[in-house]
Protein backbone atom coordinates (compact mmCIF):
# COMPACT_ATOMS: atom_id res chain seq x y z
CA UNK A 1 0.00 0.00 0.00
CA UNK A 2 2.98 2.16 -0.33
CA UNK A 3 1.71 3.87 -3.68
CA UNK A 4 -1.77 4.48 -2.49
CA UNK A 5 -0.13 5.95 0.88
CA UNK A 6 1.19 9.00 -1.07
CA UNK A 7 -2.33 9.23 -3.25
CA UNK A 8 -4.03 9.54 0.08
CA UNK A 9 -1.13 11.86 1.65
CA UNK A 10 -1.62 14.22 -1.89
CA UNK A 11 -5.21 14.30 -1.94
CA UNK A 12 -5.09 15.53 2.13
CA UNK A 13 -3.03 18.56 0.74
CA UNK A 14 -5.47 19.86 -1.12
CA UNK A 15 -8.02 19.39 1.42
CA UNK A 16 -8.47 20.16 5.67
CA UNK A 17 -9.97 16.29 5.77
CA UNK A 18 -8.58 13.18 7.90
CA UNK A 19 -7.46 10.30 5.88
CA UNK A 20 -10.44 7.79 6.99
CA UNK A 21 -12.61 10.88 5.41
CA UNK A 22 -11.10 11.22 1.74
CA UNK A 23 -11.18 7.58 1.09
CA UNK A 24 -14.96 7.26 2.20
CA UNK A 25 -15.73 10.24 0.40
CA UNK A 26 -13.47 10.56 -2.31
CA UNK A 27 -13.94 8.55 -5.71
CA UNK A 28 -10.74 9.36 -7.32
CA UNK A 29 -9.28 7.53 -4.23
CA UNK A 30 -11.64 4.16 -4.77
CA UNK A 31 -10.91 4.17 -8.38
CA UNK A 32 -6.87 4.55 -7.19
CA UNK A 33 -7.07 2.02 -4.60
CA UNK A 34 -8.31 -0.76 -7.14
CA UNK A 35 -5.58 -0.33 -9.18
CA UNK A 36 -2.77 0.20 -6.64
CA UNK A 37 -4.06 -3.87 -5.60
CA UNK A 38 -4.42 -4.63 -8.84
CA UNK A 39 -1.30 -3.33 -10.02
CA UNK A 40 0.85 -4.80 -7.14
CA UNK A 41 -0.49 -8.41 -8.11
CA UNK A 42 -0.02 -7.85 -12.15
CA UNK A 43 3.65 -6.99 -11.45
CA UNK A 44 4.40 -9.64 -8.54
CA UNK A 45 5.92 -12.96 -8.40
CA UNK A 46 3.45 -14.79 -7.51
CA UNK A 47 2.58 -17.94 -9.15
CA UNK A 48 1.21 -17.81 -12.15
CA UNK A 49 -2.48 -19.81 -11.21
CA UNK A 50 -2.82 -17.68 -8.25
CA UNK A 51 -1.69 -14.45 -9.65
CA UNK A 52 -4.55 -15.20 -12.61
CA UNK A 53 -7.14 -15.50 -9.85
CA UNK A 54 -6.66 -13.03 -8.09
CA UNK A 55 -6.49 -10.78 -10.96
CA UNK A 56 -9.65 -12.44 -12.22
CA UNK A 57 -11.58 -10.71 -8.84
CA UNK A 58 -9.85 -7.82 -9.17
CA UNK A 59 -10.68 -7.30 -12.72
CA UNK A 60 -14.28 -7.61 -11.46
CA UNK A 61 -13.38 -5.09 -8.77
CA UNK A 62 -11.91 -2.85 -11.06
CA UNK A 63 -15.26 -3.07 -13.06
CA UNK A 64 -17.52 -2.41 -10.12
CA UNK A 65 -15.75 0.60 -9.14
CA UNK A 66 -15.50 1.81 -13.01
CA UNK A 67 -19.40 1.28 -13.16
CA UNK A 68 -20.13 3.69 -10.29
CA UNK A 69 -17.00 5.80 -10.26
CA UNK A 70 -16.55 6.61 -14.39
CA UNK A 71 -12.92 5.92 -13.81
CA UNK A 72 -10.95 3.73 -15.73
CA UNK A 73 -7.81 2.77 -14.66
CA UNK A 74 -6.35 -0.52 -16.11
CA UNK A 75 -4.17 -2.46 -13.81
CA UNK A 76 -1.51 -2.98 -16.70
CA UNK A 77 -1.21 1.39 -17.08
CA UNK A 78 2.06 2.64 -15.56
CA UNK A 79 0.82 5.43 -12.86
CA UNK A 80 3.44 7.01 -10.70
CA UNK A 81 3.34 7.98 -6.99
CA UNK A 82 0.99 10.79 -5.71
CA UNK A 83 -1.30 10.58 -8.43
CA UNK A 84 -4.68 13.19 -8.05
CA UNK A 85 -7.90 12.91 -9.93
CA UNK A 86 -9.54 16.24 -9.18
CA UNK A 87 -13.13 15.16 -9.74
CA UNK A 88 -14.71 12.08 -10.74
CA UNK A 89 -16.43 11.23 -14.14
CA UNK A 90 -15.63 9.98 -17.76
CA UNK A 91 -11.91 9.38 -16.92
CA UNK A 92 -10.54 6.79 -19.36
CA UNK A 93 -6.95 5.62 -19.17
CA UNK A 94 -5.57 3.04 -21.81
CA UNK A 95 -3.92 -0.05 -19.95
CA UNK A 96 -0.80 0.90 -21.68
CA UNK A 97 -0.15 4.42 -21.27
CA UNK A 98 2.39 5.52 -18.79
CA UNK A 99 2.45 8.37 -16.16
CA UNK A 100 4.65 9.88 -14.05
CA UNK A 101 4.67 11.31 -10.47
CA UNK A 102 2.81 13.69 -8.94
CA UNK A 103 0.28 14.13 -11.62
CA UNK A 104 -2.98 15.52 -11.27
CA UNK A 105 -6.26 15.04 -14.04
CA UNK A 106 -9.59 16.57 -13.98
CA UNK A 107 -12.92 15.14 -15.28
CA UNK A 108 -13.69 13.78 -18.52
CA UNK A 109 -9.90 13.03 -19.33
CA UNK A 110 -8.88 10.27 -21.99
CA UNK A 111 -5.33 9.26 -22.01
CA UNK A 112 -5.88 6.67 -25.17
CA UNK A 113 -4.18 5.25 -28.02
CA UNK A 114 -4.36 7.34 -31.25
CA UNK A 115 -2.80 6.75 -34.71
CA UNK A 116 -2.47 3.53 -37.55
CA UNK A 117 0.68 1.21 -37.99
CA UNK A 118 3.58 2.34 -36.97
CA UNK A 119 2.38 5.61 -35.27
CA UNK A 120 0.07 3.62 -33.42
CA UNK A 121 0.69 3.95 -29.91
CA UNK A 122 -0.28 5.82 -26.74
CA UNK A 123 1.23 8.53 -24.73
CA UNK A 124 3.97 8.82 -21.98
CA UNK A 125 3.21 11.37 -19.56
CA UNK A 126 5.61 13.09 -17.38
CA UNK A 127 5.75 13.95 -13.90
CA UNK A 128 4.20 17.35 -12.51
CA UNK A 129 2.02 17.44 -15.29
CA UNK A 130 -1.90 18.64 -14.89
CA UNK A 131 -4.52 17.42 -17.23
CA UNK A 132 -7.38 19.84 -17.38
CA UNK A 133 -11.04 19.07 -17.38
CA UNK A 134 -12.46 17.19 -20.59
CA UNK A 135 -8.62 17.12 -22.19
CA UNK A 136 -7.95 14.21 -24.71
CA UNK A 137 -4.58 13.09 -25.01
CA UNK A 138 -3.46 10.44 -27.66
CA UNK A 139 -0.90 8.51 -29.62
CA UNK A 140 2.71 7.72 -29.07
CA UNK A 141 3.49 11.10 -28.12
CA UNK A 142 5.82 12.56 -24.74
CA UNK A 143 4.48 14.91 -22.18
CA UNK A 144 7.32 16.66 -20.65
CA UNK A 145 7.80 16.98 -16.98
CA UNK A 146 6.03 19.92 -15.51
CA UNK A 147 3.81 20.78 -18.43
CA UNK A 148 0.10 21.93 -18.45
CA UNK A 149 -3.18 21.13 -20.88
CA UNK A 150 -5.87 23.03 -20.76
CA UNK A 151 -9.00 22.72 -20.59
CA UNK A 152 -11.06 20.87 -23.91
CA UNK A 153 -7.65 20.56 -25.30
CA UNK A 154 -7.15 17.83 -27.99
CA UNK A 155 -2.96 16.48 -27.51
CA UNK A 156 -1.97 14.94 -30.62
CA UNK A 157 1.58 15.94 -31.18
CA UNK A 158 4.50 16.00 -27.99
CA UNK A 159 4.59 18.91 -25.28
CA UNK A 160 7.60 20.07 -24.19
CA UNK A 161 8.59 20.11 -20.33
CA UNK A 162 7.30 23.46 -18.83
CA UNK A 163 4.46 24.87 -21.36
CA UNK A 164 1.08 25.38 -21.96
CA UNK A 165 -1.02 24.09 -24.39
CA UNK A 166 -4.38 24.49 -25.37
CA UNK A 167 -7.31 24.46 -27.72
CA UNK A 168 -7.66 21.52 -30.49
CA UNK A 169 -5.31 20.43 -32.01
CA UNK A 170 -3.31 22.03 -28.66
CA UNK A 171 -1.11 24.60 -29.40
CA UNK A 172 1.85 25.50 -27.32
CA UNK A 173 0.99 29.50 -25.74
CA UNK A 174 3.05 30.16 -23.40
CA UNK A 175 6.23 28.75 -20.88
CA UNK A 176 4.30 28.45 -17.62
CA UNK A 177 4.76 25.60 -15.91
CA UNK A 178 2.19 23.37 -13.60
CA UNK A 179 3.88 24.61 -10.52
CA UNK A 180 0.32 26.51 -9.32
CA UNK A 181 -1.82 23.60 -10.48
CA UNK A 182 0.27 20.71 -8.50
Amino acid sequence: MGLFATDIRKYKRYSTKSGLILILTQQGLWALCVYRINSAIYRSKLPSIIKKLLLLFGLLWQKFIEIITGISLPYTAKIGPEFYIGHFGGIIVNSNAQIGSDCNISQGVTIGVSGRGANRGVPIIGNNVYIGVQATVVGPIVIGDNAVIGANSLVHKDVASGTTVVGVPAQEINKNDSKGYI
